[in-house]
């Protein structure tokens, strides 16, 4: 099974660095354009299935980027953005502004900084990798699947797979529209942003033929 593993296209929320977490936010204009971009990168790929977070803007994504494609789309619970409490709906600067810098903390060690009332990382990976299990049960042969998701919830499985401590979670970037690439329990690309429009053409990372999985 090879997953293609994007994120859902940009928010109003996203742009202004607000944190969105658990809140059901639909996409921007930016995002749409993100959306239909992914939609044409993966278009040769002969997609199974589609399965998808069923918060709003990750459901936006996929039905643009497959429009007409006669891909079935699964919504898959366990693929909803991590909660991130208190924090919902305030921006990077008012967090950093509160007492301490929680935020500054959170980014250094988000397993060990969680936002006041935020979904342990742990849970996250459970239920994660659960939708996973469930994906791969249902594609036993080999099948590339498409899986459209947010920003946290795609981390914390690279962050699986690459055998990383949850600490390490926003080390890896992960764009609006990106794309990235798994064959489990290997990982194949990091990032990809070539597709998308007035954006850094970008691969971060990228498994070269031959050489041992990362």
């Amino acid at each position: 099974m090879t997953l293609l593993l994007a994120r859902h296209g940009q928010t109003a929320w996203n742009a202004g660095r607000r944190f969105q977490g658990g809140s059901d936010v639909g996409l921007s204009d930016v995002g749409r354009a993100q959306a239909a971009a992914l939609g044409r990168a993966v278009r040769d790929r002969r997609l199974a299935a589609a399965y998808v977070s069923p918060m709003r803007r990750a459901v936006e994504t996929a039905e643009i980027a497959l429009a007409g494609a006669g891909i079935p789309l699964v919504p898959l619970e366990e693929l909803r953005e991590l909660s991130l409490g208190e924090w919902e709906g305030r921006t990077v600067d008012e967090v950093r502004a509160l007492a301490g810098d929680p935020y500054a903390a959170w980014v250094r060690a988000p397993l060990d900084c969680a936002p006041p009332g935020g979904e342990p990382l742990r849970a996250v990976c459970a239920r994660v990798l659960r939708a996973v299990d469930r994906i791969g049960a249902a594609h036993p042969n080999g099948d590339n699947v498409l899986v459209v998701a947010h920003g946290g919830v795609l981390s914390v499985y690279l962050c699986h797979l690459l055998g990383l401590s949850l600490n390490h979670l926003w080390r890896l970037r992960l764009d609006n529209g990106s794309l990235s690439i798994a064959r489990p329990p290997r990982l194949i690309r990091i990032n990809d942003t070539t597709h998308l429009p007035a954006a850094p053409r970008r691969a971060w990372f990228e498994a070269v033929p031959g050489e041992p999985s990362p």
